[in-house]
């Protein structure tokens, strides 16, 4: 299902499309090129393309889930997910910024398109986790009103998954 996009004022076209549609694919494909750089086979023998492959892309579409696309001049340059963890939360995924686009706040961008729509969907609550070696996705959740479920003193490589939750009730 693809909605009408929105163009907010920066020119941006935010765009809610379904796994399989074209414009995702060189976010998904330049993630998994990333998860393979930074973590290898860290977490398991199947490496990136394991968990790239860890849930059906149906997981990612209405009612429960979404799946946005940030692009300017027609060129995907960020996006994220997120799919029903339970009947109040919804875990985040995927979440991404293309090489040549960072640094820009488009991140966050996708955070608060993401936060929206799941208190549109009627969650009250979000989760994710991120990986040890991605200390500026660390970063980007504190940031934003994530609360760390783990210890921020800790060795991340020992904790491996550092999971965060937000209130969508409070403020960003």
């Amino acid at each position: 299902m693809t909605t009408t996009p929105t163009v907010p004022p920066s020119g941006l076209t935010v765009l809610s499309l379904p796994m399989g549609d074209p414009r995702v694919r060189p976010l998904l494909d330049e993630l998994a090129v990333e998860y393979a750089t930074r973590y290898g086979d860290f977490f398991s023998s199947g490496g990136a393309a394991e968990e790239m492959n860890r849930y059906p892309a149906e997981e990612f579409e209405a009612p429960h889930g979404a799946l946005i696309i940030i692009q300017e001049e027609g060129e995907s340059v960020a996006g994220g997910a997120f799919r029903r963890y339970d009947e109040d939360t919804a875990e985040l995924k995927r979440i991404w910024t293309h090489s040549a686009h960072r640094r820009r706040g488009l991140a966050r961008r996708v955070l608060t398109e993401l936060e929206d729509e799941a208190r549109r969907r009627g969650y009250r609550k979000l989760y994710l986790t991120t990986g040890p070696r991605q200390p500026e996705a660390k970063n980007l959740y504190l940031s934003t009103g994530y609360q760390a479920l783990f210890d921020l003193d800790e060795d991340p490589e020992k904790i491996m998954h550092l999971a965060f939750s937000k209130d969508l009730a409070l403020p960003s």
